[in-house]
């Protein structure tokens, strides 16, 4: 099964599997360094099938966070494990915070939706 990215600064989207999104090998492969200093909006995909919304600096220490259960939020901890389907970079944390706070208003087929772009 693949998984669809976009990244929104560059306007690139990759097809990656599963596997590669688990050890978020993705950065690393499809971005530089200067990229990944940046901030994302993302949704992750519950152990349950629901959805959960954030925004993070570095998605790959927030995605060990979230499957580790220790920093990750309060409503993931218990839905483990949780695999990244979505996100989106920006050039400052309000743009990041502000996109979150817009796609968690969404219904979730609208948030499914927006993941099929």
């Amino acid at each position: 099964m693949f998984r669809y990215l976009f990244y929104r600064e560059a306007n690139i989207r990759v097809d990656v599997t599963e596997d590669v999104l688990a050890f978020g090998i993705v950065l690393h492969k499809f971005f530089t360094e200067e990229e990944t200093a940046m901030n994302y909006t993302y949704i992750v995909q519950c152990a349950d099938g629901t959805l959960y919304t954030g925004w993070t600096n570095c998605l790959v220490r927030r995605m060990k966070a979230h499957n580790e259960g220790k920093a990750g939020a309060k409503y993931t901890r218990s839905k483990r494990p949780v695999k990244l389907v979505y996100y989106e970079g920006f050039a400052t944390k309000e743009e990041a915070m502000s996109r979150e706070y817009r796609i968690k208003q969404l219904t979730r087929e609208k948030k499914l939706e927006l993941m099929k772009f």
